[in-house]
């Protein structure tokens, strides 16, 4: 998968290598993402900018920690031919100063909660949806531990009541 990473307002950080390492460990897991076509934007931006993206794209009126705007079904994905021009699937944003707090109140690095929100937002880009019932939020949320695991990173929903 080719990426396009765009950085503003985050800290330093080599965040274009953490998210080539995101798409890797996905593309292990999800295989739909490994297809050399492929090709995703990911946008590290500030709180207010993920809020407007909310508000005018989305129609919700609430600030998010990431973003993902899909520019393929499930099934045009999965139905992707290995050769042929780039696909765009989809774009990815995420907003600073909310992953810095969830990565305080977690107790975990930003680079990891970041990474972790990655990987979901990709997934998201993928078809897996945790909003349509609680068979797929069980399905999607076993990839995203299987991908972080491979990443060493650990179970982000291990602490949840």
């Amino acid at each position: 998968m080719q990426l396009d990473t765009d950085i503003e307002g985050w800290p330093l950080g080599d965040w274009e290598a953490l998210c080539k390492r995101a798409a890797e460990a996905c593309a292990e897991v999800a295989p739909e993402l490994a297809n050399p076509r492929l090709s995703t934007s990911l946008l590290f931006t500030s709180d207010q900018e993920v809020y407007t993206l909310n508000r005018e794209w989305r129609e919700r009126d609430k600030p998010t920690n990431v973003l993902s705007f899909p520019m393929l079904t499930r099934e045009e994905l999965l139905d992707l031919a290995p050769d042929g021009p780039p696909v765009m699937l989809g774009d990815l944003a995420l907003a600073y100063e909310t992953c810095a707090r969830e990565a305080e109140e977690k107790s975990v690095p930003l680079d990891h909660h970041a990474t972790h929100l990655i990987v979901h937002g990709l997934l998201h880009l993928a078809g897996y949806d945790h909003e349509t019932g609680e068979e797929d939020a069980d399905k999607m949320e076993a990839l995203e531990i299987e991908i972080l695991a491979k990443m060493g990173i650990a179970d982000p929903y291990m602490d949840r009541d």
